[in-house]
């Protein structure tokens, strides 16, 4: 069974930084599925940032510059180093595994920026 924990985020001053780590097991493909994504209320879900099927990686217009993804193959691990944060990055962060057949989606980890 594929599990997705995230962990890291939290509240920080606009300008500061943070690191997402997204812990995942039961996965038998390659981390380069898994993704990061953000919703808050009342707005759909948005996809931030993930790799690409070339082995490269993908970021929302909007945080271009200031995030990176990145993985750790050995410790099965995908993390979202968050730099220059902004108050509009407040949301909820979710981990995606675009799975074969289904996706996958951990419990979200919070992030709140503040002016």
């Amino acid at each position: 069974q594929v599990q997705l924990v995230e962990s890291g985020g939290g509240l920080v001053q606009a300008g500061g930084s943070l690191r997402l780590s997204c812990a995942a097991s039961g996965i038998t493909f390659s981390l380069n599925r898994i993704n990061w994504y953000r919703q808050t209320p009342g707005a759909q879900r948005e996809l931030v940032a993930g790799f690409t099927s070339g082995g490269g990686t993908k970021y929302a217009t909007s945080v271009k510059g200031r995030f990176t993804i990145s993985r750790d193959n050995a410790k099965n691990t995908v993390y979202l180093e968050m730099n220059a944060l902004k108050p509009e990055d407040t949301s909820m962060y979710y981990c995606n595994y675009a799975g074969p057949v289904r996706d996958f989606w951990g419990q979200g980890t919070p992030v709140t920026v503040s002016s």
